[in-house]
């Protein structure tokens, strides 16, 4: 069934928990060490202090469970961590080991490790890549311990990973060791790199800009978070390259393997990609967040995000299969809305006073026009669009939600979710300069930022769209709805804001 509804709420299965040990625990690490170490030239210099060698290096991977416990207490420390309130339970599951480019520092290991934290109530497989090398000034938060006679940095904060990765990728070649094992997917582009840097500000997974030896710059993203299955995010951005879409940037390449499942068998998912850094943007959210804090008009810029969103759709449509909704498509849909809202109203007075009126909307849009289902976004917000001066808005960030089910996340679903997704956006650019001190109105440029964003996409869109827009309400109100939820829980300082936007909904309605 489509996820139209409730179930895009759900960020993890439904499992409780893994079924049972595997019969067999993976070969100790120190095994692939040794032997990795062995096949090395004997006579290959070691770079750094004298005391540093590949003897050095044998002993990483000895003991694992100081290892284990060492990315433990580094980990938790991390904003990709998404269990923050208890403190991690790791078992290793399997590693595999990515050779260092011709240009590396000698002495230098590279070995990406995959741990099964059983902390949450359902485990999540995490991907930690380490480098082994002397020990460098510089990134306190890079460094995850010593172990062995080994330190050990994260892989993304390292020149030699990012380089050995992408080498991976866009050469289409192969890493592994023990249990686990990978593979580069490549898109046809010879990314080679010369430096990189640590992105700030993500959260589910790590991004890496990288310096390309013919000039240019590419995106590399390494998913900590791993599920079996197809990456939305990949698969997305592979087809719309291949269609040779200018409102996203261009798939270099991938990384895909398999590892041992946390309750038996084998999964297999990606592991990073690697795409076109586009320069010189902007993000959207403080382009605009700026524009409203100082009185300008964004609805030039908002009309322009609605209309490339319709072309952004539009290419979705012809990439990946389509097909009609039926009355059953709304009958869950709706049954998801009623769900969430019933949660939150147990959790928050407020929404159940606004309760019978919210029901309504939801119980008017059970006759409306129903839309045709394709692959969509999914987690549309003005965070995920950039400006550029010459490429205009580009669309980032394919991935939907990380912590749900991959299944779900690539599932289609109604193009109004992503519109709501954009109208709930404008509407948090006000709610939060009201919150400064002193507050700041913006009420007035919100709406005129909403209306242009609608009118543009209906200008690509066209009648389809218009037919559709009461179903819209009830996708806004039900976004709404869920953000109360949320923030509730997480920021209940920010609840007012999504709380007043369900409340001027309401009251804006026809009778």
């Amino acid at each position: 069934m489509p996820r139209l509804g409730g179930a895009s709420r759900q960020a993890v299965s439904s499992r409780h928990g893994p079924r049972g040990s595997r019969g067999q625990d993976p070969p100790p690490l120190w095994s692939l060490c040794v032997r990795c170490a062995c096949e090395r030239r004997a006579d290959r210099p070691a770079a750094g202090s004298g005391a540093w060698s590949l003897e050095r290096l044998e002993g990483y991977g000895a003991g694992m469970t100081e290892l284990t416990e060492l990315v433990g207490v580094w980990m938790r420390r991390q904003r990709w961590y998404s269990t923050k309130s208890v403190e991690p339970r790791l078992r290793l599951l399997a590693s595999f080991e990515v050779q260092p480019g011709v240009d590396a520092i000698a002495g230098v290991r590279i070995l990406t490790h995959l741990f099964c934290d059983n902390a949450p109530r359902v485990p999540r497989v995490y991907q930690v890549p380490l480098v082994a090398r002397a020990r460098r000034d510089g990134d306190p938060a890079a460094f995850v311990g010593e172990t062995g006679g080994c330190h050990l940095y994260d892989g993304p904060a390292e020149d030699a990973y990012v380089g050995a990765l992408t080498a991976l990728m866009s050469g289409a070649g192969r890493a592994g060791g023990g249990e686990a094992s990978a593979q580069g997917r490549s898109m046809g582009s010879d990314v080679r790199v010369v430096s990189s840097r640590l992105l700030s500000g993500e959260q589910s997974n790590t991004s890496i800009v990288a310096e390309l030896a013919g000039g240019g710059q590419a995106l590399v993203k390494v998913f900590r978070v791993l599920q079996a299955g197809e990456n939305p995010d990949i698969s997305t951005l592979a087809a719309l390259t291949r269609e040779g879409s200018v409102y996203t940037p261009a798939l270099f390449g991938w990384l895909t393997g398999s590892w041992p499942a946390p309750d038996g068998g084998r999964a297999c998912g990606e592991f990073a990609l690697v795409q076109d850094f586009v320069p010189g943007v902007e993000d959207g959210w403080e382009l605009a967040l700026r524009a409203a804090e100082r009185g300008e008009d964004f609805a030039g810029q908002a009309f322009a995000l609605g209309a490339d969103t319709a072309e952004l759709h539009r290419l979705l449509a012809v990439a990946f299969p389509t097909r009609p909704a039926d009355r059953r498509d709304v009958a869950e849909a709706l049954d998801g809305m009623f769900r969430c809202l019933a949660v939150t109203a147990a959790a928050v007075p407020a929404v159940e006073e606004l309760r019978p009126g919210i029901a309504a909307v939801y119980e008017e849009a059970a006759t409306a026009a129903i839309p045709t289902l394709q692959r969509i976004h999914g987690d549309l917000h003005l965070g995920q669009a950039l400006r550029s001066p010459e490429r205009g808005w580009q669309f980032i960030d394919f991935e939907g939600e990380p912590l749900r089910p991959l299944a779900e996340r690539a599932r289609l679903d109604a193009t109004l979710r992503d519109i709501a997704g954009m109208l709930r956006s404008f509407d948090y650019v006000a709610g939060s300069l009201a919150r400064r001190e002193p507050p700041i109105d913006a009420a007035a440029w919100a709406v005129r930022a909403r209306e242009a964003y609608l009118d543009g996409y209906a200008s690509v869109a066209g009648e389809e769209f218009s037919a559709h827009r009461r179903l819209l309400g009830a996708f806004e109100l039900d976004k709404a709805v869920y953000e109360i939820a949320y923030e509730a829980r997480h920021r209940p300082a920010w609840a007012p804001i999504p709380l007043e936007a369900v409340e001027r909904l309401l009251a804006a309605r026809v009778p």
